[in-house]
This record gives structure tokens, C-alpha cells and sequence, in this order.
């Protein structure tokens, strides 16, 4: 596999991101993602659209703290939860998200466990929190390419085997099936419970 360099050029377009956002969920399980060389594979994702009342754009509401879900595909929503972490979501169309739930450390591990504190790769990024914390994301970010130096996002080499459940951690909206995760996955922020 291909780890990304900061000097390498970013082969996945902004256009990739200009379509349907459950359809981008799904189609970012197995992507590369660092930022400033620090990060690795994408095996969680939630998405979120203005029609979902767990999405900051419920409605169309437009306010300074989801400006950047109104801005261009491809571009970095960053924002802060719980007054601490920061969460990672990736502008679709307008209005539309996708939050990178878990990575599977592949670059910069070292870096990762001192701003993490562990030296548990499978927590390092397992989380949306934790996930910022590794790669050193902040509210400084929002708003930022992640086509373009400092991010590199590299498509997945080959279509994965993806589950599909309900999101974590939602008061509205909790019942909808719009979390996408890696199978089998050990880096998973939490398993996914069995298909009855």
C-alpha cells in the first residue's frame, strides 16, 4: 500500500466529494488520510445531511460554527465537542458530511502516541476525538482542503467489506443506519453488534 508523503500530489478530487453523502460515507472505508504526514486508513465514517435532525445543517440553519458545511466538496469541517475534542468531517454537498469516526494507525505512529499518551495503536485514533488528537487537528483546520497540502487523501485500493449501523453517541436521529465502518476492523471506534 501507498503511504502518503506531505511532497506526494493528492490523487483523490474535490469532485469525488460532490455527490450524494451516504454514497461518499461509504466510498471513503479504505482511504488514506493523513495530515502533515501523521494518519492512516479510514475504517469509520457517519454521514449527515440538512434533512437529518442529528446534522449541525438541520434545516439549512446556516451559523459561524457550520460555515464550512456551505463551503466546497472537499473541504474540512472542524468543530469542537464537550468544550476539549475536536471532530473531522468532510464537506460533501452543500450542507452535507461526512465525520471520519476511526483510522487504523499507518503513519507517523510515533507522533500519535505521544499526543495521545498510549502506546495502544488500536486507540490511538478510535474515536473522533481521539482521531484529532493524533493527527493534531484543531478548529485552526476548519475550513482547509483536504485535497491539498498539508492533508493528503488517498482512494481506497480495492472495495472493502463495509457494515452498516445505527450512529454513536446521538440524542435525534440515533435509529438511522448511516454509520460505516471497516468489517472486522480492530481500529473501530465500537463494533458493530451482528446482523440478525
Amino acid at each position: 500500500m501507498i503511504i502518503p508523503r506531505p511532497d506526494m500530489p493528492v490523487s483523490m478530487p474535490a469532485a469525488f466529494f460532490a455527490q450524494a453523502v451516504d454514497r461518499v460515507a461509504r466510498a471513503l472505508i479504505g482511504a488514506v488520510l493523513t495530515f502533515d504526514g501523521v494518519g492512516g486508513r479510514i475504517v469509520e465514517t457517519e454521514s449527515y445531511d440538512p434533512t437529518d435532525p442529528a446534522s449541525h445543517s438541520f434545516g439549512f440553519r446556516r451559523s459561524r460554527r457550520n460555515a464550512a458545511m456551505f463551503g466546497a466538496p472537499g473541504h474540512a469541517y472542524v468543530y469542537r465537542i464537550y468544550g476539549m475534542h475536536h471532530c473531522l468531517n468532510i464537506v460533501c454537498r452543500p450542507a452535507e458530511a461526512v465525520l471520519i469516526r476511526a483510522l487504523e494507525p499507518l503513519c507517523g505512529l510515533e507522533t500519535m502516541r505521544l499526543r495521545r499518551g498510549t502506546g495502544d495503536d488500536a486507540k490511538l485514533c478510535a474515536g473522533p476525538g481521539r482521531l484529532c488528537d493524533a493527527l493534531g487537528l484543531t478548529l485552526a483546520q476548519d475550513g482547509l482542503s483536504l485535497t491539498a497540502a498539508p492533508f493528503a487523501l488517498l482512494p481506497r485500493t480495492r472495495r472493502p467489506a463495509i457494515a452498516v449501523g445505527t450512529r454513536i453517541g446521538l440524542g435525534k436521529g440515533r435509529e438511522a443506519e448511516r454509520r460505516y465502518g471497516l468489517a472486522g476492523s480492530r481500529f473501530l471506534s465500537r463494533p458493530f453488534p451482528p446482523r440478525t
